[in-house]
């Protein structure tokens, strides 16, 4: 499908079969977050795969949404990597680990996946769960898999402000 269809009909993803992610669709999905754009091409963006039972449930008792996903990313990113604008100190590794996890979902839902973006957690109890987050700042949560049988977009998926209260023209 066209990059405009993909967007539009995208959406986040809340109840998700227990169907397993395939492999080459997985490896499809990291190389999009791999090949993310970012500030001077610095790459701080950090992917973790959370597959094993263990590790989802140690996700899950750090997020605030739960959606029992057969696969999870955990984005996250290196300060110490990321670009620091120089006039005011401004480090982008946020916005570059946005960048990736969103290529990422649009990659997931072009292979028939879904996902949606988990903001809400506890960052201190991930690093807590997940030594292996040392020195690396946490982003999102990107529950992954296949749709369950009944799963449709949230019934405000479609609704948007008015193009003109979102763009100007100078």
């Amino acid at each position: 499908m066209d990059f405009q269809t993909l967007s539009a009909a995208r959406y986040s993803l809340r109840k998700f079969s227990s169907a397993p992610v395939e492999e080459e669709k997985l490896a499809l999905i990291l190389e999009s977050g791999h090949n993310a754009p970012t500030a001077h091409n610095n790459q701080p963006q950090r992917i973790f795969v959370l597959q094993s039972a263990e590790a989802l449930e140690k996700a899950d008792a750090c997020a605030g949404s739960h959606f029992h996903p057969p696969v999870m990313l955990l984005v996250a990113y290196d300060p110490k990597t990321a670009w620091v604008r120089e006039n005011d100190g401004k480090n982008h590794g946020e916005i570059d680990a946005a960048i990736a996890a969103t290529q990422m979902m649009l990659q997931a839902a072009d292979l028939g996946l879904g996902t949606t973006y988990v903001g809400m957690f506890d960052a201190e109890k991930l690093h807590e769960a997940f030594p292996e987050l040392e020195g690396l700042v946490p982003v999102a949560l990107l529950p992954l898999g296949y749709g369950a049988e009944g799963a449709r977009p949230s019934r405000l998926h479609a609704d948007r402000i008015p193009m003109e209260n979102m763009v100007k023209y100078l």
